[in-house]
């Protein structure tokens, strides 16, 4: 099915305003770019990362009428769409074309994320089976492989496990199907939560063995495995809470920080945790560590 994207070339205060008018006038999907080489390391808590110069592009069927599409835009916004333009995209199968793209990864040498459509490459090695969905966790990012590497190197057998932000439930799943008696994924995203179950389904698994929560929801039991693969300021914010969901004894698996972050979480973590060796992917830091009391 042939598209046609209206991209637009906007500030920060204007993204979101533009989003929602590309939407109003009828795109089927939204994405929001940097548009200057600008990065964002991290944003705050409850704040949503823009860059100052942004381009919003909206994808839109082909047979649209495009100056009716730019009219309804701009009805929404009561003003014209700045610095915008139309660009028709190559007919291709999409979901085939982005399907060739996503293969399988070896986390260790027991442990490969495979997406469902391929043959596993070492049958005999633990296969977790993931495709890319609605929820951030597929592995290829340097902090979800950093904790799956963590995991694969881990005595889990019998261990209860919480995957704290469990986003597609990959740390959680990748637990069971490594030994752990169980597992108990959170996220405030209720998206979240539909994805966990998903996939753990997809990888045969009991769903009483990976129960999903709201944090509200959650129970409160501590757990042997504590991992949270979120980021560097909630790390910190959450410390007293994320001890206390792991037993003394218990070993704690914390990703989501960049290097230059690391010795600000270690204090934060350091009067209850004794701490492994760091682990570094490109820029990103695993830390791990055994709470002493």
């Amino acid at each position: 099915m042939p598209w046609l994207q209206l991209r637009v070339d906007t500030n920060r205060e204007q993204a979101e305003k533009i989003e929602q008018a590309l939407l109003f006038a009828g795109a089927v999907s939204v994405t929001l770019q940097d548009n200057a080489d600008q990065p964002i390391l991290e944003p705050g808590l409850g704040e949503i990362p823009l860059w100052d110069q942004t381009r919003v592009t909206g994808l839109f069927d082909a047979e649209v009428d495009t100056a009716v599409t730019e009219a309804r835009a701009a009805s929404y916004l009561c003003e014209l769409l700045p610095n915008a333009r139309w660009e028709q995209l190559e007919d291709k199968d999409w979901e085939r074309e982005w399907m060739t793209h996503y293969k399988p990864i070896q986390c260790s040498d027991n442990l490969w994320i495979c997406p469902s459509w391929c043959e596993p490459p070492q049958p005999d090695a633990v296969n977790l089976l993931l495709d890319p969905g609605l929820a951030f966790g597929t592995g290829t990012h340097p902090t979800t492989f950093l904790c799956l590497q963590w995991l694969a190197g881990e005595n889990l057998a019998g261990k209860s496990v919480i995957d704290f932000g469990c986003g597609s439930g990959i740390l959680g799943i990748g637990a069971l199907l490594l030994g752990a008696a169980g597992a108990t994924g959170t996220d405030i995203d209720p998206q979240a939560l539909i994805a966990s179950r998903d996939n753990a389904a997809r990888n045969g698994l009991d769903p009483a063995r990976f129960p999903v929560y709201l944090p509200e929801q959650m129970p409160k039991e501590p757990a042997d495995v504590m991992l949270a693969n979120i980021l560097a300021g909630p790390l910190v914010e959450l410390a007293p809470q994320l001890v206390e969901l792991t037993r003394v004894g218990g070993r704690i698996c914390l990703s989501g920080i960049l290097a230059s972050q690391a010795e600000k979480v270690k204090a934060a973590y350091s009067p209850w945790i004794a701490f492994d060796a760091d682990s570094q992917r490109e820029d990103w830091v695993r830390l791990a560590g055994t709470r002493t009391r």
